[in-house]
């Protein structure tokens, strides 16, 4: 896992939080602002997982290549 995985699921709980808060207490504004972390956590990840599924398939290149 790497760092915008990493980011991206801490995006994603946080604003899992942050919406089941405002939605508890009845704040529009915290609730819709949960879910826009939790968006941007799900492209942080999506990109972090694009990443290092590059970085493998650059990696088993290289060893195809020493063979």
């Amino acid at each position: 896992m790497n760092k915008d995985e990493m980011e991206g699921k801490w995006d994603k709980t946080k604003g899992t939080v942050k919406e089941n808060v405002g939605r508890a207490i009845n704040d529009r504004d915290m609730e819709t602002e949960g879910a826009g972390d939790q968006a941007k956590g799900n492209v942080k990840e999506g990109f972090g997982k694009a990443r290092r599924n590059i970085g493998e398939a650059i990696e088993d290149i290289g060893d195809k290549i020493k063979d």
